[in-house]
């Protein structure tokens, strides 16, 4: 029988179930036909991007014709003055999920393993099965945890370590659940994770962990040679269409990575808008403001609902409904009314909604349309 061209790929690789985002706008629009629609479904800045990174990406579009620099130079000197790192230490990436999968293609091959909590990243995993590695997936606090439901249960994540593994995967704070772990706590897990293993901690939503006491993962690269932290430049810097964001861990992992990343995997735009960006931090500050002041709005509304709130330190929060029926009922009635949220049914919580903070009256708008739903005899 002659084998179809698909059967020419690895086994792990046709076994992925290709990762689903959030439904566009545009998708919306031709559907129901519909305007004026509100996102809060991906986790962007509503916002946008700073005026400064705007002008410098437009002012690089004159250069289009010529390839970017592959090193990332600029970029890798203005984050190292702002971090305290040395530019050798960085790897930039395609979004941060690049850095994740070149660190899943470097470090992980068959008859290896990586850790991961339960309602982790998606990534995490589709990453890890394309090496034809394992992931060894440890579940996550009940529910019903008193301080940190659906949380990272980081003793049970330090007993599934064995000699094969070689990457451990935190979220802090974690998408989609919004939840964190307490940044002495991290740090102790961290020291005790073997020599043998990189802790690959995403802070993908760092800047918005407030006062939280996530911790900062810079903080600790000295102390910790197989830490690696990953951060993007997709969330409060407001650059999620420019995909670019990096890693930052011991020069001897960054020189790894760099041997196997794309040699232009970040384009020039991207480049000038990250640099940018990364300067102008009266944005960033008025990005984190508005999820400081919202987030909590939401929280306590939609408590006050009769949704069960998880705690959150990124710029989303997961609502229950009780029911995967309820939650697609809410979600359908929220599409047609031009509101996209998150179903997060491939992460196994089919009863929740991931619902990002918007701008005030986008929320506003949100909880109406929620509130008519559960008055209206939809429960």
């Amino acid at each position: 029988m002659t084998p179809r061209p698909s059967d020419l790929a690895s086994a792990s690789v046709r076994g992925i179930a290709p990762y689903l985002p959030g439904k566009p706008v545009s998708e919306l629009a031709r559907e129901l036909g519909l305007e004026g629609i509100v996102k809060l479904a991906s986790n962007e800045n509503p916002l946008g991007p700073s005026p400064a990174a705007l002008a410098a990406m437009q002012a690089a579009l004159a250069e289009a014709g010529v390839y970017p620099d592959g090193s990332g130079h600029a970029l890798k000197q203005a984050l190292a003055a702002r971090y305290g790192l040395a530019p050798a230490q960085l790897t930039l990436g395609n979004g941060s999920n690049d850095v994740l999968v070149l660190l899943a293609e470097a470090f992980l091959t068959p008859g290896t393993d990586a850790v991961m909590s339960q309602y982790c990243f998606a990534v995490y995993p589709l990453a890890v099965q394309a090496t034809g590695a394992r992931s060894i997936v440890v579940p996550a606090y009940p529910a019903t945890h008193p301080s940190m439901p659906l949380g990272h249960d980081l003793d049970a994540m330090l007993a599934a370590v064995t000699p094969a593994t070689r990457l451990v995967f935190v979220a802090n704070p974690n998408n989609p659940t919004g939840t964190w772990v307490q940044a002495a706590a991290l740090e102790a897990f961290i020291a005790r994770v073997p020599a043998t293993a990189l802790v690959v901690l995403d802070e993908a939503y760092f800047e918005y962990a407030g006062d939280a006491g996530c911790g900062d993962g810079f903080s600790w690269l000295a102390r910790h040679p197989n830490l690696v932290v990953t951060r993007t430049f997709s969330k409060a810097y407001g650059l999620a269409a420019l995909r670019v964001g990096f890693a930052a861990g011991h020069t001897d992992v960054a020189d790894v990575l760099n041997r196997i990343r794309q040699p232009f995997n970040v384009n020039a735009i991207a480049l000038e808008g990250a640099r940018a960006g990364l300067g102008d931090r009266a944005h960033i500050a008025r990005s984190v403001a508005l999820v400081a002041t919202e987030r909590p709005r939401l929280a306590r509304e939609l408590t006050a609902r009769g949704l069960a709130v998880l705690p959150s330190a990124g710029n989303f929060i997961l609502a229950g409904l009780g029911t995967a029926t309820r939650a697609a009922a809410l979600n359908d009635h929220l599409l047609r009314r031009g509101l996209i949220v998150r179903p997060v049914g491939n992460y196994g919580l089919a009863e929740y909604l991931r619902i990002t903070v918007g701008r005030p009256e986008e929320n506003t708008r949100l909880l109406a349309a929620i509130g008519a739903w559960l008055t209206g005899g939809s429960r």
